[in-house]
């Protein structure tokens, strides 16, 4: 990546951008946390279970230090022997070692989850390419790993040298001493040892596992560029979303205009405002809005009323009031009920639906 591609990536990544390097397995990891707590988890499994393990091996392997001479000398035998010796041992042994094996499991976990991805392992020809595995091994990824690893075996190099110099003239004597012993002496050293050694890993995993969290991030910043494509992806090209808006605005208004025949009266502004009622005493409590518009649409309404014989009420409060809280095919509110119900009234005594002007037009 060069300096231009990192210069332009100033953007934080989208959960989207997060969630499929997630997919893929790309995310932010620490080889050292991972040995760190099985540094942790060898220490405890030592100190816990040290003396049982210690006392099985010992049985184990005594009768070849104790009485060699009473083993019979078979090239036949000698195989048996040796395989039968290391079963058990690794019997012995293999507490820990799952103990090792759980704990690098839930390391990852600790970090980042469950997670399960086949991307990681699924066969690349450009990965075997000798060209980008020279660039990779010369990247500065690669050398700030190097480099890490080198400061890390110092590190611990250093502690455990200075931990074991006064323990030399112990481990001097360990020959002479009896196989209880020794056993014991090697015990108290190897976790005088894996103490000093965890202690350091602590402050190197905690660094590292900072600056992976660090880089990850940094990899997966995005350019605004990157930002906005991913959002025509997500949200639809504006240019498209807004054609289907128009294409959808025509299809409801051409709807609307085939209602408006059904409407029994348009109260209009009269210019600017058109509003089409439908009202069937014996079916409806309300009359209910079919149609509405202002200016050019108002007036197509208006033509489509005329058309059809249907009566055109000029009431300016009342249309603006009815466009602006009333959606199409909702009744009417009841605070427009006075109002909309003398416009129902004068065109029903005109078409003799109803009696003189006391007559009532059934809205509740």
């Amino acid at each position: 990546m060069s300096e231009e591609d990192d210069a332009s990536k100033t953007e934080d990544p989208t959960s989207k951008k997060l969630s499929q390097a997630r997919e893929k397995g790309n995310v932010a990891q620490s080889s050292e946390i991972k040995s760190w707590l099985i540094l942790l988890a060898g220490m405890a499994a030592l100190v816990s279970l040290g003396p049982f393990m210690a006392n099985n091996i010992r049985r184990t392997v005594l009768p070849f230090i104790e009485s060699p001479d009473a083993l019979t000398v078979n090239f036949n035998l000698m195989p048996v022997l040796l395989v039968g010796m290391a079963k058990e041992i690794g019997l012995i042994m293999f507490p820990i070692l799952l103990l090792m094996f759980i704990v690098a499991i839930v390391s990852n976990v600790i970090q980042f989850g469950f997670l399960f991805s086949l991307e990681k392992i699924q066969p690349d020809i450009a990965k075997v390419s000798p060209l980008k595995g020279l660039k990779k091994m010369f990247s500065a990824k690669s050398l700030m790993e190097f480099l890490k690893g080198i400061l890390k075996l110092l590190a611990v190099g250093f502690v455990s040298f200075s931990m074991a110099l006064p323990m030399l003239h112990d481990i001097t004597l360990i020959p002479s001493m009896s196989l209880d012993l020794s056993l014991e002496r090697i015990n108290d050293i190897a976790l005088l040892l894996m103490v000093g050694t965890v202690a350091v890993m602590t402050v190197i995993s905690l660094m590292d596992f900072t600056f992976q969290k660090y880089t990850h991030s940094k990899d997966m910043r995005m350019s605004k560029q990157e930002v906005k494509d991913e959002n025509k992806q997500s949200e639809g090209d504006p240019m498209i979303k807004a054609r289907i808006r128009k294409i959808r605005m025509e299809r409801a208004q051409q709807r609307m205009m085939a209602a408006v025949p059904d409407a029994d009266v348009v109260i209009t502004n009269p210019t600017h405002y058109s509003i089409a009622l439908e009202y069937k005493m014996d079916d409806m409590r309300a009359p209910k809005l079919v149609a509405k518009g202002v200016d050019h649409l108002a007036m197509r309404i208006r033509e489509v009323a005329k058309a059809h014989d249907i009566p055109l009420v000029e009431n300016a409060p009342l249309a603006r009031a009815l466009y602006a809280s009333v959606e199409l095919d909702e009744e009417i509110p009841a605070e427009h009920f006075k109002a909309v119900a003398e416009v129902i009234g004068f065109i029903m005594r005109q078409r003799g639906d109803l009696g003189p002007a006391t007559g009532s037009t059934g809205m509740q």
